[in-house]
């Protein structure tokens, strides 16, 4: 049986690769990433991200806040996970492979909807001294991305597994009462 894939999750697992690897690339870098480290030029558009979002920036660096790079390891695990989905899906044609792009869209979902929480029950205390238009661009917007695309993949892929459980289940039940005869 073919693997059904969807080419748009296809699309944005392939598109933000490279993004999370570059933003796990400045978390694991800093301090040289930041403004004023000698590997700031590779990531120049972080300048103004680390004074967005303190989680980012140099309070959260001189605090030996752990969660900004716990997430950006468990980043670099969700990117490899949807990169090998990719790979299975299209190219090895493994039918179990819309699993992996599942959980792989659950885990960013789900640590997503954290990174969002924590702000909540922080006071949002990373985000929080930003102007309302600053705070939608630079934060709202794109971190509102890493919910919506990954939630409607979960449902896409969700209801993909539930049409193949459902047809395995048939075939089974089929099969069963054939023996019983």
């Amino acid at each position: 049986m073919a693997v059904k894939t969807h080419a748009w999750i296809t699309f944005w697992f392939v598109l933000t690769a490279p993004v999370v690897l570059w933003d796990a690339g400045y978390c694991f870098m800093r301090p040289r990433s930041m403004l004023g480290g000698d590997l700031h030029w590779i990531w120049k558009p972080y300048e103004i991200y680390q004074n967005i979002d303190y989680v980012y920036g140099i309070k959260a660096l001189e605090e030996n806040n752990g969660f900004t790079n716990a997430q950006s390891f468990l980043n670099i695990v969700e990117t490899f996970m949807s990169l090998a989905y990719v790979y299975l899906a299209h190219i090895s044609g493994w039918s179990p492979a819309p699993l992996i792009g599942f959980v792989t869209a659950s885990m960013t979902l789900s640590k997503t909807v954290l990174y969002w929480a924590q702000e909540y029950y922080c006071g949002f205390c990373a985000i929080g001294h930003n102007t309302v238009s600053d705070l939608i661009i630079y934060w709202i917007i794109p971190n509102g991305l890493w919910i919506v695309v990954p939630s409607l993949i979960v449902v896409r892929l969700g209801k993909d597994l539930a049409a193949s459980l459902h047809v395995a289940e048939r075939a089974a039940t089929k099969t069963a009462s054939g023996k019983q005869k």
